[in-house]
């Protein structure tokens, strides 16, 4: 489905292409603003900011880029422009940071990627809209967003103990965190109307401290 998207969400996309491709051709440029536990450890702290405009490659950037082009128009529809760019600030940072206390003694840890500041938008959009229904490129059926909040945190959890892989579970994580937390903040209404996807959130972060 094609949507009119806000400036701010234009602005947002164009920062992270730029400076992806730039990273892209420049692996000083990459190295030098990427997430790592041992940098930042070293009062690199800029890298928790920087490291959420670079990706991978292509097909990482894409990724992200299609699922915040999808949900931003529904955020800035029901908080405006500057909620959303703090909202995606603060996840972003906040999926950092718990990856930076998750990972802290593996200073060979390092990752990039805007998928914090994704998932805290994507949340957001999931409290804001609670009947909201989301269709996923392998299942061609429409998802309750309650259900997709279940299976998303519990196969984040299940990466973090895992850590079998090269995603970022732990920055999903906090970002959703992040994302949640600043909704409630600019728009309170939600602890009324979204009750279901906060017991989730609450549930699944007791089980995070349980089982992490």
């Amino acid at each position: 489905m094609i949507q009119n998207i806000p400036l701010i969400g234009s602005i947002i996309l164009a920062i992270n292409i730029i400076i992806s491709f730039i990273g892209f051709n420049n692996v000083q440029f990459f190295d030098k603003y990427r997430f790592e536990i041992n940098g930042t450890r070293k009062g690199e702290y800029y890298r928790l900011l920087t490291s959420a405009f670079l990706h991978v490659n292509t097909t990482h950037l894409l990724f992200n880029m299609v699922t915040f082009y999808f949900f931003v128009a529904i955020v800035v529809t029901a908080l405006g422009p500057i909620p959303l760019l703090l909202l995606y600030l603060g996840s972003l940072l906040t999926g950092n940071l718990f990856a930076l206390a998750f990972h802290h003694n593996q200073l060979n840890y390092i990752a990039v990627g805007a998928s914090g500041a994704v998932t805290g938008v994507l949340f957001s959009a999931l409290l804001l809209y609670p009947g909201i229904e989301l269709m996923l490129f392998f299942i061609p059926l429409p998802i309750p967003g309650y259900i997709f909040g279940i299976g998303y945190m519990i196969y984040t959890l299940y990466g973090m103990q895992a850590q079998n892989d090269n995603i970022g579970h732990t920055a999903h994580f906090g970002g959703a965190i992040g994302g949640i937390v600043m909704t409630i903040l600019f728009e309170f209404e939600v602890i009324y109307t979204s009750q279901l996807m906060l017991g989730i959130l609450s549930v699944t972060t007791l089980l995070a401290g349980v089982l992490l």
